[in-house]
């Protein structure tokens, strides 16, 4: 092996990471948009009563999994599997492998009732994850960023708490996961899951009012482009 030869190899694996960086801003806004509805097909699963359109809103959280993880491992394909595209990404690969729990939902015939729950909850979380990941490719202002993502975190938050028998009705659990993100309020069951909840959405509220007071103060406080000389006599 000659002294050239590592460096060689070196160029090569930069060079595939940064094709496969590439490949990922091509993809970007196609799936940010298939990451937003995945977002209200999950929420549909939750509220679906019909066995026809619970069927059919299966296939189609399925079908986007699919595309999601034929996706990453495209990627992974263009950087040669290469151990830095592992490191960098470890965490999609979490959210990519969360939806295989819901297999475990037929465990409940077998009394597993709480690992079927968490299985349900990580598909909220999963498709929360990727909703916010979504909206910050779609979107570059930041204003619409934001509420984009607070779309996101109340929609999640309501189904967690519906999910986590903390209100009998959607409607009920999306009222208080609302009230809570906006205005920090608390939520009025006093359940672990809802004070868990109450408390990050508190957070959760106080950063986004901190960010449109900063974004407001910049724009207003921004520098006026100088008035344009008068046209002489």
């Amino acid at each position: 092996m000659t002294a050239q030869e590592p460096q060689q190899h070196d160029a090569r694996d930069a060079a595939r990471l940064h094709d496969a960086e590439a490949l990922a801003r091509r993809l970007d806004r196609p799936m940010g948009v298939l990451g937003v509805v995945f977002v209200f097909v999950v929420l549909g699963q939750l509220l679906a009563t019909d066995p026809l359109l619970v069927t059919i809103l299966g296939v189609l959280s399925w079908l986007f999994w699919a595309v999601f993880v034929g996706e990453f491992l495209l990627r992974a394909y263009v950087a040669g599997f290469h151990r830095a595209f592992w490191k960098k990404n470890w965490w999609q690969i979490i959210f990519l492998l969360v939806p295989f729990l819901r297999f475990f939902r037929a465990l409940q015939a077998l009394r597993f009732v709480r690992l079927s729950r968490f299985a349900r909850f990580g598909s909220v979380i999963s498709a929360g994850v990727r909703g916010t990941r979504s909206a910050g490719r779609l979107l570059t202002g930041r204003i619409a960023w934001l509420v984009a993502v607070t779309t996101v975190v109340v929609l999640v938050a309501s189904q967690l708490l519906y999910l986590g028998g903390s209100y009998e009705t959607y409607g009920a659990a999306l009222h208080q996961a609302a009230l809570a993100t906006i205005t920090g309020g608390g939520i009025e069951t006093s359940t672990p899951l809802a004070r868990f909840l109450e408390v990050a959405l508190a957070v959760y509220s106080v950063v986004v009012f901190a960010t449109l007071a900063g974004s407001l103060g910049a724009y207003f406080l921004r520098p006026q482009p100088e008035a344009a000389a008068a046209p002489e006599d």
